[in-house]
């Protein structure tokens, strides 16, 4: 039993489907999605309740109860009553602690694993505690609350010592929380792999050009520019339509990939809000140098320039097979 209890009773499990109780032995139905619930009596942390658990418990109970030999009623110092204790033998209640000194030892020889671990021992407690926290971490977990009545707590202080969160479990929550969706965009960029290869990009010559739709940008820093989202054109700056982009996209040696930008506030907004946004931030850079040195003021930026075409990967559904470009 959880939290190795000596005072649960005969009679303690009780079976339903569909909201409709039914028998112990109706075999058909446990095998598939019958609730089981254990009337678990007044314990140190509060009063008697009921709560489910798992058909195994259930079934290795009846399974006890169907062997257990017929003993007197014993007093409850609890409740100052008599009631027949689910645990008993010869008549009198097995002891308190032989769950953990003895029967966990046992069953962990029989296993084979050890009965103890960097944390300690393995004890029912222990039990209570993992069942508790993959409660808590489930896919369709318990709240704090329903935590607190599963495991009998007066209050749900007590029970926050069980809801720990595991790393997956904040991975998940991390990841629903949607920073990388809402903060991270993606552009095409080209890569010279004969730049690279001749070692022509030691040397500074360009072998990156990131696509800014009308034109590329040839800044090896490029996600660290500030003007990224609407580009001033500096001397990093190639148009599509002039001669020299247009032998860029003529070369046959050019491999396409994807760079991820994480956006500021002002970007984010750019993107998803529209023109009156990208004002906004245009205003914001207009005397904010290049990574060429010159200011957009400076340039003559159009104040209309075009927002970088940035692409959200959570519409993107296509995966690029080997070999080919993305």
């Amino acid at each position: 039993m959880s939290n190795g209890r000596d005072d649960v009773r005969v009679g303690c499990i009780r079976w339903q489907h569909d909201g409709l109780p039914i028998p112990g032995d109706s075999g058909e139905v446990l095998a598939r999605d019958a609730v089981c619930l254990l009337d678990v009596p007044t314990h140190k942390t509060g009063t008697a309740f009921t709560k489910p658990v798992d058909p195994l418990l259930g079934q290795a109970i009846e399974a006890w109860q169907a062997v257990r030999p017929a003993q007197p009623p014993m007093l409850d110092r609890k409740t100052n009553e008599y009631a027949d204790f689910l645990f008993a033998h010869r008549p009198r209640r097995v002891a308190k602690h032989y769950i953990n000194t003895a029967i966990i030892l046992m069953l962990c020889r029989k296993a084979g694993v050890p009965n103890a671990d960097v944390r300690g021992n393995i004890t029912s407690h222990r039990a209570r505690s993992t069942i508790a926290s993959q409660l808590y971490n489930a896919k369709e977990p318990m709240t704090l609350f329903e935590l607190q009545e599963w495991l009998g707590h007066r209050t749900p202080e007590a029970t926050t010592h069980y809801a720990k969160l595991t790393p997956n479990t904040l991975a998940r929550a991390y990841n629903d929380a949607g920073y990388f969706a809402r903060n991270v965009r993606t552009i095409e960029v080209l890569v010279d792999r004969d730049a690279v290869t001749s070692g022509a990009a030691a040397s500074g010559e360009p072998w990156q050009y990131y696509d800014l739709g009308h034109g590329w940008c040839t800044y090896t820093f490029f996600e660290q520019c500030q003007h990224r989202m609407a580009c001033a054109r500096c001397d990093f700056y190639t148009p599509k339509e002039s001669s020299k982009g247009q032998l860029l996209e003529a070369k046959d040696n050019l491999q396409k990939m994807l760079a991820n930008i994480p956006l500021t506030d002002d970007e984010r907004a750019a993107v998803d809000d529209g023109q009156a946004a990208l004002d906004k931030l245009l205003d914001r850079l207009a005397d904010v140098p290049t990574p060429a040195g010159p200011t957009p003021s400076q340039i003559g930026a159009p104040s209309t320039a075009t927002l970088l075409p940035v692409i959200d990967l959570t519409t993107r559904t296509r995966s690029c097979r080997p070999g080919e470009p993305c």
